[in-house]
């Protein structure tokens, strides 16, 4: 069936059309690289890499791009609060980050283009928008003006009202109108700065994609995707200044993936239920983490729960089960998934569904009794999983691995962590505290405290 894909701007499910038949240009927003990746971080990467390697299965060429914000008031704040220099921060961050979604196997993208490195492509198109009258100058500021477009507004369909309190923007006496936002700000000398027509100063958070975008994929493309957070205001403001300063359609199909909450909630590091990637990986193997996110429609919320990594890990555990069987059996590794799987993802990425059709290949794999049938049913299933990325261990390294970070702690070390929690409770250590209880929780461990003390239980 032909791709189609669900449509933010155009709220319904839009049959997928590239600007050229046999290319397509992608850009996701990437992280502000100031802190490990959290899950939630890692939601979009895996959502968009699934979408990816469908891209390249179905057109000849795809260029994917995924930026990195390496300028921004919270890596500034962090190296302050630090004492470690800006450039050391984004460096190390960043390094952690490609390590994390690595082990998620999510592929690179084909360009990964850093904000600080095209300062003068944003200073350019600010520039352009000030001659265009869509932004003016004001008090060592360049701003956006909102009135200037008529359909501003579009892609969130919010209200003026609505997007002044989406936005949180601070009413500042400089601004001709309270909506107006910012493309350039200045700069203190303790802070990040580049020369410009305005001032020493640096870029505001939403010209950072339009200008990279621009370079990497022109000025109108395919896809933009992110976070359902970023519907407004950075989507929103990232059209109205992509087509002001351009005079052209921005993207064409716009993908927003639903929020992620940890058990119920949201996640917090004031609720203690703040965790980083790597916290799943010391608990679980990547594969595993990756299939717990995708076993929730993208577009969806998606509730997090110790039980849900460890039903995606039993999920793996059947079908690498069903490929160990086979192990000596010779796979076709050029074999195309199953017409039912592409099928599943080529509507709107249906991961569930094409899930459930690896689990019926597994099945038809166990039941196979020719040699023949056997190689046909392994290269399937191998292939479906490709797609999703899934399945690239070998069965018997798997089970070592997930082995290996399978072990939870015993009673007694439970008891033990329960102790050292409530010391650090009454020592007022908070932050050690809401660690211990996190580090329980990736176990399958709940904690409940009461008046006589807290009690715990293993998950089911």
């Amino acid at each position: 069936m032909p791709l189609v894909l669900y449509n933010t701007l155009s709220r319904r499910k839009d049959p997928f059309e590239p600007l050229a038949p046999d290319h397509v240009g992608m850009y996701v927003c990437g992280p502000t690289v100031y802190d490990r990746a959290h899950i939630g971080n890692a939601r979009p990467v895996i959502v968009f890499d699934v979408l990816y390697r469908l891209l390249k299965q179905t057109y000849p060429s795809v260029r994917y791009v995924r930026n990195i914000t390496d300028v921004d008031d919270k890596i500034n704040q962090r190296a302050k609060d630090s004492g470690e220099p800006i450039a050391a921060i984004t460096a190390r961050t960043t390094a952690l980050f490609h390590e994390d979604i690595a082990a998620l196997n999510c592929l690179p993208p084909d360009v990964e283009p850093r904000a600080t490195a095209h300062i003068a492509q944003m200073v350019a198109m600010i520039a352009r928008l000030i001659e265009r009258g869509h932004a003016y100058e004001a008090e060592g500021h360049v701003l956006f003006s909102v009135g200037s477009m008529p359909s501003y507004g579009a892609l969130s369909r919010r209200s003026q009202d609505e997007m002044i309190a989406g936005a949180r923007v601070e009413v500042a006496p400089y601004k001709k109108d309270p909506g107006d936002f910012v493309l350039w700000k200045p700069s203190s000398d303790d802070l990040p700065g580049w020369d410009s027509p305005w001032g020493r100063g640096r870029p505001g958070w939403h010209i950072e994609c339009s200008a990279m975008s621009l370079e990497h994929l022109g000025a109108s493309f395919d896809i933009h995707g992110g976070g359902q957070d970023l519907v407004f205001p950075h989507h929103e403001n990232e059209i109205a200044q992509s087509v002001c300063a351009n005079g052209q359609p921005f993207a064409r199909y716009w993908l927003h993936n639903g929020w992620l909450m940890v058990n119920g909630e949201k996640m917090s590091k004031s609720l203690g239920n703040f965790i980083t990637v790597r916290d799943l990986l010391d608990q679980a193997p990547g594969e595993a983490v990756r299939l717990a996110m995708l076993t929730t429609h993208y577009h969806q919320p998606l509730d997090w729960t110790a039980d849900l990594l460890r039903q995606s890990r039993a999920t793996l555990d059947r079908l690498y089960t069903a490929l160990r069987a086979v192990a000596d059996i010779p796979a076709d590794d050029s074999a195309p998934a199953p017409i039912e799987v592409r099928a599943a993802l080529e509507d709107d990425l249906n991961t569930p569904l094409a899930i459930s059709h690896l689990h019926d290949l597994a099945g038809s794999l166990n039941k196979a009794t020719t040699s023949a049938d056997k190689a046909r049913g392994k290269a399937r299933l191998l292939a479906s999983g490709r797609l999703l990325g899934l399945l690239f261990h070998d069965p018997e390294a798997w089970f070592k691995t997930a082995t290996a970070k399978g072990s939870g702690p015993d009673d007694a070390e439970v008891e033990a962590m329960i102790e050292a929690r409530a010391a650090a409770r009454k020592g007022r250590d908070f932050a050690e505290a809401d660690r211990i209880r996190q580090a329980l929780a990736l176990a399958g461990i709940v904690l409940e405290d009461g008046a006589a003390g807290t009690t715990w239980k293993r998950g089911v």
